[in-house]
């Protein structure tokens, strides 16, 4: 079958691969579309220390059940799913504190084992989520990227009146524009230096945008809160040097949001964080939010069309990739159609 694979670093493309055999307690799917990721572009850089080469990449995907495994009763062929890449072992510590995120043992579909650029994959049959009749395949491929917006909001654990400073308008900080309007937040500040993205957030319902080259943003905002600071704020450019900006824009309790995987270090004055009793949280993939979002999406409440750029044929794949690699500015989910018959 076709798939897309790295084979190291800076080496990828269509490949012809085995065909996967389903074991006990898996289903196999029938891919239809998948969205390309950052974390996709950095296994292709070879900036992941959790991927072993050659590897089929792709965790944010949507298909049809074509086979069921032995022991799999929660599923059946024909079904129309979204998959959850997150496969915990449920039995280290951070699985019984309900935290499988953080899985000791944990792998993700599409970096420790072969995911959905493929035509066919096999998943666990508790990873593949059943679609509403409601629910397009295109869109149920995109579930994941809103479920990491989720994630480090409901880690923030926003009160009713929080406002909220995302920094980065990429995909996840547009995710978290639509999450927080979701779950009822009205004051959202996005700050970028790329106005295209800017307009975009302000089109998925930012309160009002900053464009750091050209205002003061730390200034802005303490203008804005009238000294105040921001109860929430969340790093969606994962930029590390932003930190010490954020300590201090922060209010006291205030809670600041990190889901870049970075290595570089953060200046932290640890003066500003315990005379403001900050909280300053990780968040990593997604703890079981996949029925909250979905659910979101059926209701209309998640403007998943307004996130893709551009959807592409899976041989059109790896120009795709040389267009994210060249023109970033101009790409915001690219989306995958593999086998656009599938309905």
């Amino acid at each position: 079958m076709k798939a897309f694979q790295v084979r190291a670093p800076f080496e990828f493309g269509l490949a012809q691969v085995d065909m996967p055999q389903v074991a006990p307690g898996e289903v196999k799917v029938d891919v239809a579309y998948a969205g390309i990721c950052g974390s996709d572009m950095h296994i292709i850089h070879g900036q992941n220390a959790f991927v072993r080469f050659p590897r089929v990449t792709g965790h944010e995907f949507s298909g049809v059940v074509r086979e069921v495994g032995e022991g799999v009763e929660s599923l059946k062929v024909g079904d129309r799913v979204c998959i959850d890449p997150v496969i915990s072992c449920g039995t280290c510590y951070p699985c019984r504190i309900n935290r499988p995120n953080v899985c000791t043992q944990l792998q993700v579909i599409g970096v420790h084992r072969d995911g959905g650029f493929s035509e066919q994959v096999c998943v666990p049959a508790e990873n593949a989520h059943r679609l509403p009749d409601s629910m397009s395949l295109s869109h149920a491929a995109l579930v994941e990227p809103y479920t990491i917006a989720l994630n480090v909001l409901d880690r923030m654990q926003p009160h009713p009146g929080d406002s909220l400073l995302i920094y980065g308008a990429g995909v996840i900080g547009l995710t978290l524009v639509q999450m927080a309007r979701a779950l009822g937040m009205t004051d959202i500040t996005v700050t970028d230096v790329l106005d295209t993205r800017l307009e975009a957030a302000r089109a998925l319902g930012a309160s009002r945008t900053l464009n750091g080259k050209d205002v003061d943003v730390e200034a802005t905002m303490r203008e804005l809160t009238q000294g105040e600071g921001v109860p929430l704020i969340v790093d969606a450019a994962c930029i590390p040097a932003l930190m010490p900006q954020m300590v201090r824009l922060a209010s006291p309790a205030g809670r600041i949001g990190l889901l870049g995987f970075n290595t570089v270090p953060s200046d932290l004055v640890q003066l500003e964080m315990i005379k403001k009793e900050l909280t300053l949280v990780g968040s990593r993939l997604n703890n079981r939010k996949f029925p909250k979002v979905i659910e979101l999406i059926a209701s209309g409440k998640l403007q998943v069309r307004e996130l893709i750029s551009h959807r592409i044929s899976f041989d059109e794949m790896p120009s795709a990739i040389d267009l994210i690699e060249s023109h970033p500015e101009q790409t915001r989910k690219v989306l995958v159609e593999l086998n656009g018959a599938l309905q």
